[in-house]
């Protein structure tokens, strides 16, 4: 039943039914039944803009200093204009890509500015978010080694870890957890000593979910003597200054893209970012787009590859959820292409500059310390003299976003806090965030 229908329309389909309501077509037990919502009088549009103006108005900005995954980033204004121009907005998901020229282009071009900044072969356009591009790569180095052993950083943010155990629950899979040191980097030795013939791959976050970088050129070593593969997961900003997957020989590589230019939006939609080495092209999920000519010699974009259920017969099918994140792609290579490899760099050295900057003063703090000495890109973990989420709460109080509440990935840790800084903390904001911290 939907909008324009009248009342008496309703009555008279159901009439012609021979029922008395919508429920009587519906088999629904009852105790998934909503009770009867206690609504108020429909508003008129002048009051429904005033009442949403009103709610809006409640919300409290923060200079936030909170990472764990989402990230505030500056996005140039070109991004939302281009991006939301009629063309483009109206193909979110465009499920039917090859009708349109202009959609392919741009899936293409993605995929061509991800190829380069990871420094890999292949990249596709069709994830939902770095968790599920992540777990994808995972399955597919099962199907290329035939091996039920994945062994993942115990600092692997812990929404990857659970997508991960939820796709591979029925699969025959095993997931182990490498060690970490105490420098909360992953231990190298004890990575050595869990590697078996039945390993698939290695799946190395750099930085790790505590904002530390790994031994990556180890790490990738090892893992390949053992003939297992390495799936890389990434912060695509920082690979404005820290080695790419492609140098150190990741078979792939992963991310979350919602970083380039796209706007937090409270937590979505995200971009899944997938990369692989050419060899394993036909392991994609998704589509990858390529160029071709037409009957008359013209430049073409098509889909190259469709290993999708919509496209090929499901039980062949890569993966049966993959979906392409057409605008959210579309901001990131308008980005990508607004920045260049030398704007990319300058963000990455301003979020390196103001994380240090924020260490070094919380370290001065009666009470607070720096839990590592470990190398850092733009976050660390602070050991706070109290519960960090009193941290958090007094915080806000002051409209300041502490960080992220280390409690709610590890029970144990109810005293540390991961704080993040971008290139959108300036030095007022951090000496905001360092008093705040020193009135505690």
């Amino acid at each position: 039943m939907f909008t324009p229908q009248t009342e008496q329309d309703k009555q008279e389909m159901l009439q012609a039914l021979g029922v008395s309501s919508v429920k009587d077509l519906l088999t629904i037990s009852p105790d998934l039944l909503y009770p009867a919502l206690d609504l108020p009088n429909a508003l008129t549009e002048q009051e429904l803009a005033a009442h949403m103006q009103e709610l809006a108005s409640k919300n409290k900005p923060l200079k936030n200093f909170i990472g764990a995954g989402c990230y505030e980033h500056f996005i140039p204004a070109a991004v939302p204009a281009l991006s939301s121009r009629g063309e483009f907005l109206t193909a979110y998901t465009p499920y039917q890509a090859e009708a349109s020229q202009g959609t392919l282009q741009t899936i293409y071009e993605f995929q061509s500015a991800i190829c380069a900044l990871f420094d890999m072969d292949v990249a596709t356009a069709s994830h939902y978010d770095g968790a599920t591009a992540m777990t994808e790569a995972a399955l597919a180095c099962h199907r290329i080694t035939n091996r039920t052993e994945i062994i993942i950083s115990s600092h692997l943010h812990p929404h990857y870890k659970e997508v991960l155990k939820t796709y591979t629950q029925h699969l025959g899979l095993t997931i182990k957890e490498a060690k970490s040191t105490p420098a909360g980097t992953l231990d190298v030795e004890a990575l050595k000593a869990q590697l078996s013939d039945q390993t698939a791959c290695v799946v190395l976050p750099n930085p790790n979910f505590l904002g530390y970088l790994e031994e990556v050129d180890t790490i990738s070593q090892i893992t390949h003597e053992s003939g297992a593969l390495l799936v890389a997961v990434v912060n695509p900003i920082s690979l404005g200054v820290l080695k790419t997957p492609g140098a150190y020989g990741a078979d792939f590589a992963v991310a979350e893209g919602q970083c380039l230019g796209n706007p937090m939006s409270f937590g979505g939609p995200g971009l899944g970012i997938m990369t692989a080495k050419k060899a394993y092209v036909r392991q994609l999920p998704g589509r990858i787009v390529g160029i071709a000519k037409d009957h008359d010699g013209r430049r073409a974009f098509v889909l190259t590859l469709q290993a999708r259920e919509q496209h090929i017969r499901r039980e062949k099918a890569s993966s049966n959820i993959c979906s392409n994140e057409a605008i959210c792609a579309l901001n990131a290579v308008i980005y990508l292409t607004l920045l260049g490899p030398k704007g990319l760099q300058e963000v990455a050295e301003l979020n390196v500059e103001r994380a240090h900057q924020l260490a070094d003063k919380i370290s001065q703090v009666k009470g607070f310390e720096v839990e590592t000495k470990s190398p850092f890109f733009n976050e660390f973990v602070v050991v706070c003299p109290i519960p960090a989420g009193q941290v958090i709460e007094k915080l806000a109080q002051k409209g300041i976003g502490a960080g992220y509440n280390l409690n709610r990935a590890d029970k144990t840790k109810h005293n540390r806090l991961l704080v993040c800084a971008t290139e959108m903390r300036s030095e007022k904001d951090i000496q905001a965030y360092v008093d705040a911290l020193g009135e505690i």
